[in-house]
């Protein structure tokens, strides 16, 4: 099974940008789509989107369309989340994920790392 650690969270004013970095040890992260999930204060945990084990296909949750870009590195074994035009309702902690496709509140999570703290100050 895939293991995964975030980096790259911090603090960052409303209209800018961060840009998270996972990396996945152990496995055949080429047998997993990668993607993350954040979680606010108070919320439920919600989905943000994902990418293909190729890279060639993805998913975005609405609310992050347009704003949020992922990619991956499969030799770095390394997916990443480039969030920009940032808002105040981004914070929260987000969450690198592994599972079998892009769709992953209809398909499951495998793997999950231990998140990394996003705030957004106004």
């Amino acid at each position: 099974q895939v293991r995964l650690m975030e980096s790259g969270g911090g603090q960052v004013q409303a209209g800018g940008s961060l840009r998270l970095s996972c990396l996945a040890s152990g496995g055949d992260i080429l047998k997993y789509a990668l993607g993350w999930y954040r979680q606010a204060p108070g919320r439920e945990r919600e989905f943000v989107g994902a990418i293909s084990w190729s890279g060639y296909s993805t998913y975005y949750e609405d609310f992050a369309k347009g704003r949020f870009t992922i990619d991956r590195d499969n030799p770095k074994r390394t997916v990443y989340l480039q969030m920009n035009s940032l808002k105040t309702e981004d914070t929260a902690v987000y969450y690198c994920v592994a599972g079998p496709n892009i769709v992953m509140p209809t398909t499951g999570v495998d793997s999950w790392g231990q998140g990394t703290q996003v705030t957004v100050s106004s």
